[in-house]
């Protein structure tokens, strides 16, 4: 429960309320982490919050890619080079990327969840050869808003279909317009050997993982991250349980054959 001391290394805006940190330990270091684990991050004096881990630094330290959402959020977004915050973790379940190898792979990712997808994307692109048709479908809400551009035709070279769509367009936009649900008719796979990691608003989750496994993939291979208000993040608070799932410990991760009646439960 004790963060280690660790500097912000470097501090990128990817727009307008989203800030990339880059943080590098001080004193000990957290573990290595797996793609689709969160940290702990504690802005000294306002508090501390659960972020997805985006990205590996050479410094040993973890990229994290946060949006101004709240107080302590607002306050890591305005961060800058060397100050310090604190970090623990990694925590939670991850994406079981090395489990779709010989397969198809979609990643779909809405808004700020590509930031959780980045991993498993460069993981992909890095051993393209290992997998069949890989997809990665983005939904943002215009074309300023949209995470890593630079690294998105980076992925194109290597081999992934990516394919972006925007809820509203500017005036040089030139590609699709409408929900990210819309995409998945437009990239090819074959169900029975497919597997899916879907990140995103909640609503956008459970739309994906319904149309995928209505298509034919298998609801145990469609993976989503979910998220609950977590302050703990060991299992102790129990502020993020989601029915008998504690999602710091059970998630974040969570296939749908686990998570689809959990998601039909409005209260929940």
């Amino acid at each position: 429960m004790t963060p280690l001391p660790y500097r912000v290394r470097s501090r990128r805006p990817v727009r307008a309320d989203t800030v990339s940190l880059t943080l590098a330990p001080v004193e000990g270091a957290c573990p290595p982490f797996l793609p689709g684990q969160f940290t702990m991050i504690y802005a000294r004096g306002v508090g501390e919050i659960p972020v997805s881990i985006s990205g590996w630094a050479r410094s040993g330290g973890y990229q994290q890619t946060i949006r101004a959402v709240g107080a302590v959020s607002r306050a890591l977004c305005h961060a800058r080079r060397g100050d310090l915050v604190g970090l623990r973790g990694p925590y939670g379940t991850a994406w079981d990327v090395p489990g779709a190898a010989g397969m198809d792979v979609i990643v779909a990712a809405g808004g700020l969840g590509l930031a959780a997808l980045r991993p498993v994307v460069r993981e992909l692109a890095a051993r393209r050869s290992r997998y069949g048709r890989v997809s990665l479908i983005v939904g943002t809400r215009t074309p300023m808003t949209l995470l890593y551009p630079r690294e998105l035709d980076a992925w194109r070279r290597a081999g992934i279909d990516v394919q972006v769509i925007v809820d509203h367009p500017d005036h040089a936009w030139e590609g699709p317009v409408g929900m990210v649900t819309a995409l998945v008719g437009r990239i090819v796979f074959e169900p029975r050997r497919t597997a899916a990691y879907v990140c995103g608003p909640e609503v956008m989750m459970r739309a994906i993982a319904a149309d995928l496994v209505r298509r034919g993939v298998s609801p145990a291979r469609v993976a989503m991250s979910l998220e609950r208000n977590m302050k703990c993040g060991v299992g102790r608070c129990g502020h993020c349980q989601l029915g008998p799932l504690l999602l710091c410990l059970d998630g974040p991760v969570v296939t749908y054959d686990r998570a689809a009646a959990l998601l039909s439960v409005s209260e929940l």
